[in-house]
């Protein structure tokens, strides 16, 4: 996003190169997921992204340049949510020319009306990043997700069967801090959580540590679309990518006939292993989490301004 008062203007080889590079670089998960779904087929790991968050194949695969941008020569967005016609006389890519021309850009009405749900990310994302991160949760939210339960959330076999599974539940301390986890946890096992966090005091209880709490900053980039660059947005789809591997690595379900190699957190040298990877997805969500946090403040100070 340009700063206040400042504006970028692409003509269509510079944002068209944009776009392409974006769709080219999300397709890798984008048609694999598409290929499976026209076959009628699911998989446990790499759809969850898809199904479990409302941006669509479609959604994600649309390039956005973000506040602050005008496209030129771009009917393709003349009826995308947020834009609308704006004349402009500077050209971003060809410096000095000055003949007036018409382009799209998300407009300044647009901007003012997310600047609620710019607040409340804001505030997230800027309790998160100020409180410690814990390692302690070994990634058992998945395990109380089907503790003592009739059915699993997937159609996967557990490593240790049912009696196994309850085993390591009930013979560890669970402390999920997440309440998008914590609210699948079975009648069960949700007495058993150390911490009660509830759907409207997320700022209490987020903290960077949480794997969840990593892969929900592509929720909120893209929830903040088209404000936001699609090339953030993209940034955190593939970091969730990465943190939904280790999150089903370590949970209690044979994925081996997926390829995927266990991490038995029910064991010291699995719990050794998810927390260097757990700390690892840290350090990666940090500037991801600094970069949201710097863009959605930013948004809110242009949508203070006087027009």
């Amino acid at each position: 996003m340009t700063t206040a008062g400042a504006h970028e203007v692409l003509d269509r080889s510079c944002w068209s190169a944009r776009a392409a590079a974006h769709e080219e670089r999300v397709d890798r998960w984008v048609q694999p997921h598409l290929a499976r779904r026209r076959r009628g087929e699911k998989h446990p790991v790499h759809d969850f992204l898809f199904g479990y968050y409302s941006h669509s194949p479609a959604a994600l695969r649309r390039w956005h340049p973000g506040y602050g941008v005008t496209l030129l020569d771009a009917p393709e967005y003349a009826d995308a949510r947020g834009y609308a016609v704006v004349q402009t006389k500077t050209h971003h890519c060809e410096p000095g020319t000055s003949a007036t021309r018409s382009g799209l850009s998300v407009t300044a009405a647009h901007l003012e009306s997310l600047q609620p749900l710019l607040k409340s990310t804001l505030r997230l994302l800027e309790a998160t990043a100020t409180r410690p991160a814990s390692y302690g949760c070994f990634g058992l939210h998945e395990w109380a997700m089907v503790h003592r339960a009739d059915r699993t959330r997937h159609p996967v076999p557990l490593r240790l069967g049912p009696a196994g599974t309850d085993a390591v539940v009930e013979s560890h301390r669970i402390a999920c801090s997440h309440f998008d986890a914590f609210r699948f946890f079975t009648d069960s096992a949700r007495p058993l959580n150390t911490l009660s966090p509830g759907r409207d005091d997320r700022p209490d209880f987020e903290q960077p540590g949480c794997l969840h709490a990593g892969m929900d900053l592509y929720k909120h980039a893209f929830r903040l679309s088209p404000l936001v660059p699609s090339e953030l947005v993209a940034d955190c789809f593939e970091l969730a990518h990465d943190i939904r591997e280790l999150d089903m690595r370590a949970s209690p379900y044979d994925l081996s006939e997926h390829g995927f190699e266990a991490v038995p957190i029910e064991t010291p040298e699995g719990k050794q292993a998810y927390v260097a990877a757990q700390r690892a997805f840290t350090e990666r969500a940090a500037p991801l989490r600094e970069r949201l946090t710097r863009t959605a403040g930013d948004l809110l100070s242009v949508a203070s301004l006087p027009s």
